[in-house]
């Protein structure tokens, strides 16, 4: 079987490490043992659904979980990407179109002011004066462009950086409500997934921190799992995190109660994951006014000006 899908996946890479994981069948080793190894393409959470389906002989129920969970995550990211499609044309337009301004139009307009020989307005100064300053001062401009995103991409690459641009994304307006209904999704559907399959649960916290993919909501995730070690309830833990809305901590606590954590914590997930389907959806109408209000702004300056 796994020959088989070496042979007809479209991904080179996939293919390569399908065939090495086979050959290690034939050798004996375990499934999960075989996955492990190519740590790049199955992460943590996939090998370990994998070694707990092994364990308990339901492979094929832990690979239909893990496929409907990809597929969940697969559809959230292509909706993310085409929800912020057209705000980033619009906003590479305006770029593109400040620039042609400051190259091409204002300097005709310039030369035309210099010859009345009178005082401009203030606006008009500081158009002229910036357009001057594309002008004879882009090579700095390019160099200082390409220097602070190059100093900020590699500050998000520390721990530090990290973290503090993951904590500040669930605080961004509009889109923030959104991050945060994702996340909060990923770890419902990730843990329900993990006490389904029979995972510990200080180990299903494990993973399900590094699934969320947030340093910050990973940290306090974590913080859950030393208290759970400690003799403190789910529910408790969950309350004292401070990261959960009320609906997740009503549904551990009845949850817990019932001895279902794992059906209530599905819920959940499809609760949030028809939520951010529906921002997703009305974003656009909502970055709409803010993106008029930029390009008015723009052209009531021009205008002024």
């Amino acid at each position: 079987a796994v020959k088989g899908l070496a042979d007809t996946t479209a991904s080179k890479r996939m293919a390569v490490a399908l065939d090495d994981v086979a050959d290690q069948l034939e050798r004996g080793r375990t499934l999960s043992s075989a996955l492990n190894k190519h740590n790049n393409v199955f992460g943590r959470l996939f090998v370990s659904i994998v070694h707990v389906g092994e364990n308990t002989g339901k492979l094929d129920q832990a690979f239909l979980q893990l496929s409907f969970y990809l597929e969940r995550e697969q559809e959230t990211r292509k909706q993310i990407k085409a929800a912020t499609r057209y705000p980033m044309f619009v906003m590479i337009a305006i770029v593109i179109a400040m620039v042609i301004m400051n190259i091409v139009v204002i300097p005709i307009f310039a030369e035309m002011f210099l010859s009345f020989g009178a005082e401009l307005p203030l606006m008009t100064r500081i158009l002229l004066a910036t357009s001057n300053f594309f002008i004879t001062k882009w090579p700095y401009l390019v160099v200082g462009i390409t220097l602070g995103v190059f100093l900020l991409i590699r500050y998000l690459r520390t721990d530090n950086g990290r973290y503090k641009w993951d904590r500040t994304k669930l605080k961004l307006p509009v889109v923030g409500s959104i991050f945060e209904r994702t996340l909060l999704g990923r770890f419902a559907r990730s843990f329900s997934m993990m006490l389904v399959s029979g995972v510990p649960l200080t180990s299903a916290l494990n993973l399900v921190a590094e699934a969320v993919n947030n340093t910050f909501m990973a940290e306090r995730i974590l913080g859950m799992r030393k208290n759970i070690e400690k003799g403190e309830s789910l529910s408790r833990v969950a309350s004292s995190s401070k990261l959960f809305t009320p609906l997740v901590l009503q549904m551990i606590s009845v949850g817990e109660e019932t001895g279902r954590v794992d059906e209530l914590l599905a819920e959940v997930a499809e609760f949030y994951e028809r939520e951010v389907d529906y921002d997703l959806k009305s974003l656009t109408s909502k970055i709409e006014p803010i993106l008029i209000s930029i390009v008015a702004g723009m052209v009531l300056i021009l205008a002024l000006g």
